[in-house]
């Protein structure tokens, strides 16, 4: 795949990685922001490379979006060990831009558990039923309806639920960019490029009338997912004082491999100015 999220400026920056965003990262509410897709793909990378071992992997990643990622200019990724065990570890990252003053600060940050592996292939346990199959799911013209390039247009996504009816959601989505230029994604950044479409999945607003934000994800991986796409079955909750809540199930197309969490901002759209109002 020649596109990609991000590119590599300066691997040796001082701050942290250097990377610089493309088109495909820009959001759908926003051009001028990235999706919160590719910035949580980028933070598990980070958390992923982060002194690195062989015998542990991420169980539990906390991602805290602390505002407006740009989709414009540089920005700087890293990492450290919060807390190093034989069996238990705690990393972070964070991803940086430059603030009103032009020095670096944090726009989101991530956190996960690192956890010693061991075979327990005899109790495995996945009990949560699978969505339907892709070949019973269906493209919406997304795509066609969003002309500038972004991160809509980095994904194939097929829905096997109408959006605004009764029950959760669920789609099947395969990231068809790549993650870093001239790097192959692992099963995790696949996983974490998508997931944050739970919340949309999930939705029960009408896009014309909300905005509905999510200002985090948690995501707990009991299995590593396998193949390049990734099932969602996702749906939201709104309480009376404009905070709602998404919960819902990752898969890979032989069982369940995870749960999610969102925070979501509720607000209305404000009145659209009648044409010829200045």
């Amino acid at each position: 795949m020649s596109d990609s999220y991000y590119e590599v400026i300066d691997a040796d920056d001082p701050v942290g990685e250097k990377v610089r965003a493309t088109d495909l990262a820009r959001g759908t509410w926003s051009a001028a922001i990235q999706h919160g897709g590719p910035v949580s793909a980028l933070l598990t990378r980070a958390l992923e490379r982060c002194e690195q071992r062989d015998d542990t992997r991420l169980s539990r990643v906390v991602i805290d979006l602390l505002g407006p990622v740009p989709a414009d200019g540089d920005l700087w990724v890293r990492s450290r060990l919060e807390r190093g065990g034989k069996q238990i570890e705690l990393v972070s990252a964070e991803v940086l831009a430059p603030g009103p003053d032009g020095a670096p600060r944090p726009v989101a940050r991530a956190s996960g558990w690192r956890l010693l592996q061991l075979d327990t292939q005899s109790v495995a346990h996945a009990p949560t039923p699978l969505p339907g199959p892709r070949a019973e799911a269906h493209e919406r013209a997304i795509k066609a309806r969003t002309w500038d390039r972004n991160y809509v247009h980095s994904l194939e996504w097929l829905w096997l639920t109408e959006p605004l009816t009764p029950g959760p959601g669920e789609s099947w989505i395969k990231p068809i960019a790549d993650l870093v230029a001239g790097e192959t994604m692992t099963p995790l950044e696949r996983l974490f490029a998508v997931a944050d479409c739970a919340n949309g999945i999930g939705s029960k607003l009408d896009i014309s009338k909300y905005t509905f934000l999510n200002t985090d994800l948690a995501v707990h991986v009991f299995r590593i997912p396998q193949g390049d796409w990734i099932g969602i079955r996702a749906e939201t909750s709104y309480g009376p004082d404009g905070i709602g809540t998404t919960i819902g199930t990752l898969f890979d197309e032989q069982s369940a491999v995870g749960a999610i969490q969102q925070s979501v901002l509720v607000r209305p759209r404000p009145p659209r100015a009648p044409e010829g109002d200045s």
